[in-house]
């Protein structure tokens, strides 16, 4: 998915589901989202965390 794609599931997700997610970048360029707590940061650039309670 296209960077700016990824950030509007991510605000998307977050709001749902009310938990922190995180936004990154996989080591072939793709961008993708997933909950904070199940990203293991190994292949894997952090962009940005949407915090719902922030």
């Amino acid at each position: 998915m296209s960077r700016k794609d990824a950030h509007a599931f991510a605000a998307s997700l977050a709001a749902t589901l009310m938990v922190s997610i995180v936004v990154f970048q996989a080591g072939d360029g793709t961008f993708g989202a997933v909950p904070a707590d199940e990203i293991d940061g190994d292949e894997v650039q952090v962009l940005v965390e949407i915090d719902p309670w922030a």
